[in-house]
This record gives structure tokens, C-alpha cells and sequence, in this order.
């Protein structure tokens, strides 16, 4: 009877089940558990690259104008709001905040503390500093906590439109018969307008918030050739137009990275407007002003004057007269008119040089600029609060930056080429920021 009831409890399955459910709830704690855990820190990395990111950014702006021990308190606050230290703890010292540059073909970054061109932050939660990730259920396989660090590296540059192109918060309108070069940019803030028979060469950039946007004559893409390739979407804040006032004043202050490298004196020479101002009148390596006393009168640059290695300061409507060149030449204008800078025929501003450094000229004005047929530049660049317009034959092969707080507006003819930077360093600018990695 004894071995009978042992066989049959051998053969009994009841129960089976109760044992495979046990394992079976069991791993899928330990799995779940995992997941949690693993969910946790994934968590933690994210809103650790969020911070990084954040002060990064917050370091670089600042760095552009204050120093780096300036810089760094501003990223240590921005993160410190993104992740107080009473909650998280010390994420961030001023030691893990690394200015210098970024090398984006080999993907490495260069300390550099006296740098203002890119930034390294590295924010962290470790268990050396007593504020690691903790585990819920790993910790009974003995896992208590993990360690997340994250990274950010911010840079400056400059978009590829602002160093030479056309770029205009408002319009940008040509019409017929233009020729833009490999490398030059067109880019509107509100769209483009254009007639027939243009042409865009390939690596040509032509771009407005909605490429879709584009106005066009009748004949549409078919007479503009190239235009469908260089079509972008894309838009800009114009950075550049709110420095106008540092630039009118830094051109005229020593102490200022606007100063000009050829000028000898910041004393000015003061020159009546009412001169005959040919080049007699200018000193080379000095500034200049001229006065007037209201926003209606004239002073204008005689006719066939070269000027070279000057600063001219004015608020006074400036004309230059027929033939006028210019090379290594600033030109400050207050006057807020809508032709304070205005021309007879065949200005040139920039030396002839096939895109050589130096030379180069810079106008910048409060008001806007209205020039005639035969306006050149080599190395030449305008920026206006106001409108920017120029008549037929504009050649710009050479190196052209024309930035408009209104709008831009072109005719006929014109000869837009790209030196790629060459003969533009002194070009006033302003930085952007990116994430580099």
C-alpha cells in the first residue's frame, strides 16, 4: 500500500503550475525592475544633456563680450536653474566649464582659456560626488546606483550669407539678366522677388523662411536657370543690425574691436562739409569727421577722389561723386535718411586685387542706401538700418556683403562672384551659436 501511494503522488501534476508561476513572477520583477532602473538613468542622461546643453550656450553668448570667469558664473547659474544642487547636487564646477576651439573635421576639442570660439562643458552625476543615479531594484543584486556623465560643446560661426551675399530683413527684389556665382547667398527674412533670365550657378544659395514663397515672372523657373537648386527654407536673426550703434561708436574708441588697424591717431580731424573734399583733405591712418546740422545737408566726396586707409565718421547725407574709389576706408553714418549714402556712377569700394587680403571697405549707416549703374566691389561691404538699392552693372565678383535692415533691391546686370572669405577679414560681424557636439 505504501509504494502505491508513493507512485501515485509521483504521477499528481496539481500544483505544476504554482511553481512555473513563481519563476515566472520572479523574472518578471527582476525584468520590470531592470527596465525601471534602466529607465531611470536614461532619465537622468537626458536632463543632464538638456543642462549641459543650456550652460554651454549660456557660457559662449557671454564669453563673446565679458571675460571667462564671467562667462562661466553665467553657465554655472543657468544650470543650477535647469538642476538646483539641492535636489541633484553639485553637477557642475567652473573647472568642468573648458573654452577654446572646436575641431569639426576631427571631431575634437582644443582647451584654449583664452578662446571666445567654443566651449566644453561636462556635467555629471557620479557616486564620487555623492549624487549618482540610485537603483530601486538592482540594489539586491547588489548594484546601488549609476554613474551618468554628459557632455556639450558649443562654437561660434559665422552663416555663410553674412560674410558674402545678400541678406535683407525685409524684400529682396532683381530682375533681369544677373549672374550669381558658386558660393554667393541671397536670403531674405520675407521673400524673394525676381524677374527672368537670371542665373545661379551650382552651390549658389537662395533662401527665405518658405522657399515656396519665391515670386517669379510668369515664366517661372524656366528663365531663372539653377534657381530650383539653390532654393532653401531658412531664416535669420539679424544680430549684425543691432551692433550698429558699437560699430559707429568702436570705429572712433581705441579700445574697441571695431578700431581700425591702419589708423595711427584717435584724435579726429574735423572737415567742414562744405569743402571741396578731394584726397588732399584726408590723412591716411586718421579718423575724420564731418558735421551737419540737420539730416538734409549734403557733404559729398569729389569725383575721381581715391581715399585710402581712412575713418570717416558723418551724419550728414554723404555722396560720393562719379568714380569715387575707396580702399581700406570705414565710413560711419548717423544720418538716418533713406539715401544717406548716395552716388554718382562707377563707385568702387574695395581694392582690385582678385580677392587678396586687405583692402577692403565697410559702410555702415543708421538710414539707407541709394547707388546708381556701375557700382563695384572688391572686398566691399554695406550695411543699412534702411533699405539697400543699386541700378544696373553692379559687380560684386570679388567679394560682396550687402545687409539690409529693410529691404534690398537690384536691376539689372549685375555680377555677383564669392572669394570665400579672402579679402573680407575686416568686415564687421556678428557671431551665431550651434552645438557642435
Amino acid at each position: 500500500m505504501a509504494n502505491k501511494a508513493i507512485r501515485k503522488f509521483v504521477k499528481q501534476q496539481d500544483g505544476a503550475l504554482t511553481a512555473f508561476g513563481l519563476f515566472f513572477g520572479l523574472s518578471s520583477i527582476v525584468i520590470g525592475g531592470l527596465a525601471i532602473d534602466v529607465a531611470s538613468a536614461m532619465m537622468a542622461r537626458t536632463q543632464l544633456q538638456a543642462a549641459a546643453d543650456a550652460a554651454a550656450h549660456a557660457a559662449l553668448y557671454i564669453r563673446e563680450w565679458e571675460d571667462s570667469a564671467t562667462a562661466k558664473t553665467a553657465a554655472l547659474a543657468i544650470a543650477e536653474t535647469n538642476m538646483p544642487a539641492a535636489r541633484f547636487g553639485s553637477l557642475l564646477t567652473a573647472d568642468d566649464i573648458q573654452f577654446g576651439y572646436w575641431d569639426r573635421d576631427a571631431q575634437a576639442f582644443q582647451i584654449d582659456p583664452d578662446s571666445k570660439d567654443a566651449v566644453f562643458v561636462d556635467i555629471s552625476r557620479l557616486a564620487a560626488k555623492g549624487n549618482s543615479v540610485g537603483t530601486y531594484f538592482l540594489r539586491f543584486a547588489g548594484f546601488n546606483s549609476w554613474d551618468v556623465r554628459r557632455g556639450a560643446v558649443f562654437e561660434t560661426y559665422i552663416p555663410k550669407c553674412f560674410r558674402e551675399g545678400f541678406v535683407a530683413d525685409g524684400i529682396i527684389d532683381i530682375q533681369t539678366d544677373n549672374i550669381y556665382r558658386s558660393g554667393f547667398c541671397l536670403h531674405s527674412n520675407t521673400h524673394m522677388e525676381m524677374n527672368s533670365n537670371n542665373t545661379f550657378e551650382d552651390g549658389t544659395i537662395v533662401s527665405m523662411p518658405d522657399k515656396r514663397n519665391v515670386v517669379l515672372s510668369s515664366s517661372g523657373m524656366e528663365t531663372n536657370d539653377g534657381l530650383a537648386a539653390a532654393l532653401r527654407d531658412n531664416s535669420y536673426r539679424m544680430r549684425l543690425l543691432d551692433r550698429i550703434d558699437d560699430i559707429i561708436a568702436g570705429v572712433l574708441d581705441s579700445n574697441s574691436k571695431y578700431y581700425q588697424s591702419y589708423i595711427t591717431s584717435s584724435t579726429p580731424i574735423a572737415l567742414n562739409r562744405n569743402w571741396k573734399l578731394d584726397a588732399s583733405k584726408f590723412t591716411q591712418g586718421r579718423i575724420h569727421t564731418i558735421s551737419c546740422s540737420s539730416m538734409s545737408q549734403q557733404a559729398t566726396i569729389h569725383e575721381l577722389t581715391s581715399l585710402k586707409n581712412v575713418v570717416i565718421w558723418t551724419n550728414c547725407k554723404f555722396k560720393f561723386g562719379a568714380n569715387v574709389k575707396l580702399q581700406n576706408v570705414v565710413i560711419v553714418n548717423e544720418n538716418t535718411r533713406d539715401s544717406s549714402f548716395n552716388s554718382a556712377s562707377g563707385l568702387q569700394l574695395g581694392k582690385d586685387d582678385n580677392c587678396d587680403t586687405d583692402g577692403g571697405v565697410q559702410l555702415v549707416t543708421r538710414g539707407g542706401i541709394k547707388f546708381p549703374q556701375y557700382l563695384s566691389m572688391y572686398g566691399g561691404q554695406m550695411i543699412a538700418l534702411g533699405d539697400i538699392s543699386f541700378a544696373s552693372d553692379a559687380n560684386g565678383i570679388q567679394g560682396a556683403s550687402v545687409i539690409a535692415g529693410g529691404r534690398i533691391d537690384g536691376t539689372t546686370d549685375m555680377d555677383m562672384g564669392f572669394c570665400g572669405g579672402a579679402g573680407m577679414e575686416n568686415n564687421f560681424e556678428a557671431v551665431y551659436f550651434r552645438l557642435a557636439s
